[in-house]
């Protein structure tokens, strides 16, 4: 049986991209680093997130992020005002990241500084519900985006996103008053298509909801850490 051509170029892109993907991964272990690829459809709030995180979270974490869009450098340098190093990724047509072109911002940023000196990198993806969730770049958790603004039935439409997510933050929680729109639907589509999906709910322009998100990445952090010095030691 022969599958059509169109069926086997995209076979051997994603096997292409997920070797680099796994070269990356590399290198974040190496660095002993935790890498997260933000994901959502364009509006949705990632670097709205990221303003919001970065100057809380850098009082006790180094962190940098590669900032991925198709056309401009807006999002950079939104991120560039907070202070922490970014490193541009434009895309050109493509509507995503992939392991290539997060390999070759890489190896920018390490003309700017040692990445094992790092704590956190942030991987804010082009903003896409399909796409991204199909190129992996190599990273640790994919977190997936969805605002409130989008409505309840996005998790059941473009499931592969949701499913491949190990987080989901439902964004723009402020506007609920105003909307049709009931959060717990949201999460139970959510669960639905990923069981295992840790979710927040939170609002970038109150602050509501980022004490718990922010106390999980620093939790999940220290985990991380206690399992490699334990391996470290198991090594000796």
């Amino acid at each position: 049986m022969h599958m059509p051509i169109g069926d086997n170029l995209e076979i051997n892109l994603l096997a292409a991209n997920q070797h680099k993907a796994d070269h990356n991964r590399e290198d974040f272990d190496s660095w002993r680093l935790l890498s997260l690829n933000v994901m959502s459809s364009p509006g949705a709030g990632k670097t709205a997130l990221l303003e919001r995180s970065l100057p809380q979270l850098s009082r006790t974490l180094r962190m940098a992020v590669l900032e991925g869009d198709m056309t401009t450098q807006l999002d950079a340098q939104r991120l560039e005002a907070v202070g922490i190093p970014v490193v541009p990724i434009t895309t050109g047509r493509a509507c995503h990241l992939d392991a290539a072109m997060v390999q070759g911002g890489l190896r920018l940023l390490e003309q700017r500084l040692d990445p094992s000196t790092l704590d956190l990198l942030w991987i804010e993806n082009v903003g896409n519900l399909v796409c991204p969730a199909e190129f992996a770049v190599g990273e640790h958790l994919g977190v997936a985006l969805l605002s409130v603004t989008e409505g309840e039935d996005k998790p059941l439409k473009y499931p592969v996103m949701f499913r491949r997510a190990d987080v989901v933050i439902i964004t723009k929680t402020d506007l609920l008053p105003h909307l049709p729109v009931d959060v717990q639907t949201i999460r139970d589509n959510i669960l639905s298509v990923n069981p295992d999906a840790v979710i927040f709910e939170l609002s970038a322009s109150s602050g509501e909801g980022f004490s718990a998100w922010h106390h999980w990445l620093e939790e999940t952090l220290s985990r991380r850490r206690v399992a490699a010095e334990s391996h470290i030691r198991s090594l000796c």
